[in-house]
């Protein structure tokens, strides 16, 4: 596991407790590797609270710049809370629910390489109706020997895994393989890059106009993530044995399905596969607390 610890970056030292169980974890080839990710059950129910409140944890550092995030203490985080909740709240993809998808795939990424975000999307919408393209989330890690990983990630939240998947294999096609696309974004990112982040100098050093794409390219990893209806989970009520058999055979299937659709060959991509029950639930929780956050103001 990658580390971006540092006395330089206090700011995001301390993460929620973990959460989400990688009850499946597979290797391959590309993807790299696969992870299902499960949120478990709450007395017999899929624990969508439990997860809607988890991934609002993330919520300030996923919303807000370095320099507004400051050395946030117990005092500050409702305040912090409360700005990012209005933040998202007032974009147009809150309305698509494409940020949802977007803080769990923030969420995920620090938790399982504990990254740190070098872009906050949100902060660069040009206005409350406007979408900021390219990756869908712009992190960091500290690879082994202390240099910098690139994760770009991608993300899509949706019920049906047989659309994400082609979706998705389709949008990294066409960002892998655009060379002029490829070296856009890398020229867009370095122009949003907070100066107080500590690893700004690095990662614009990494990303120069002057360096080859081939030589970025292996300090990159896209880590894909998504969120589907579940057969397995509308099948049981608790993460017992059998649960576990089948959510394992499920996930597999979807790695291979994944792997066959003509993906990119010169990246690392990794695979997160989050099961739910009903994504409409899962959307009526975090909404409820969307707007719960928001009228604090």
């Amino acid at each position: 596991m990658s580390k971006s610890s540092s006395s330089a970056s206090s700011i995001y030292a301390k993460r929620p407790e973990r959460f989400l169980e990688i009850r499946v974890h597979l290797t391959g080839a590309q993807p790299a590797s696969t992870r299902g990710l499960c949120t478990g059950y709450e007395r017999g129910g899929w624990n969508n609270n439990g997860l809607a409140d988890y991934m609002f944890e993330y919520l300030p550092d996923f919303a807000l710049r370095y320099e507004e995030l400051g050395p946030v203490g117990h005092e500050m985080w409702v305040p912090k809370l409360v700005e990012a909740a209005r933040s998202v709240y007032t974009t147009d993809k809150f309305k698509r629910r494409g940020e949802f998808g977007e803080l769990l795939l923030h969420a995920v990424l620090r938790e399982i390489w504990e990254t740190e975000p070098a872009v906050s999307k949100i902060y660069y919408k040009d206005g409350p109706n406007v979408t900021v393209k390219g990756f869908d989330s712009v992190h960091v890690a500290l690879a082994p020997g202390h240099s910098l990983e690139l994760l770009l990630g991608e993300v899509k939240f949706y019920k049906a895994i047989n659309r994400a998947l082609t979706d998705v294999a389709k949008e990294l096609r066409a960002h892998f393989e655009n060379d002029e696309w490829l070296r856009s974004e890398f020229i867009a990112v370095t122009r949003k890059i907070d100066s107080t982040w500590p690893h700004t100098v690095e990662l614009k050093k990494l990303l120069h106009r002057r360096r080859t794409l081939a030589s970025i390219i292996k300090r990159v990893r896209v880590p894909v993530l998504l969120t589907y209806e579940s057969s397995c989970v509308e099948m049981h009520d608790d993460c017992h044995e059998q649960y576990c058999a089948d959510l394992t055979a499920e996930i597999t299937e979807i790695q291979e399905q994944f792997a066959g659709r003509a993906l990119p060959t010169d990246v690392v991509i990794d695979l997160l596969l989050v099961p739910m029950h009903r994504k409409a639930d899962l959307l009526g929780a975090l909404e409820k607390r969307l707007r719960a956050w928001r009228l604090l103001a």
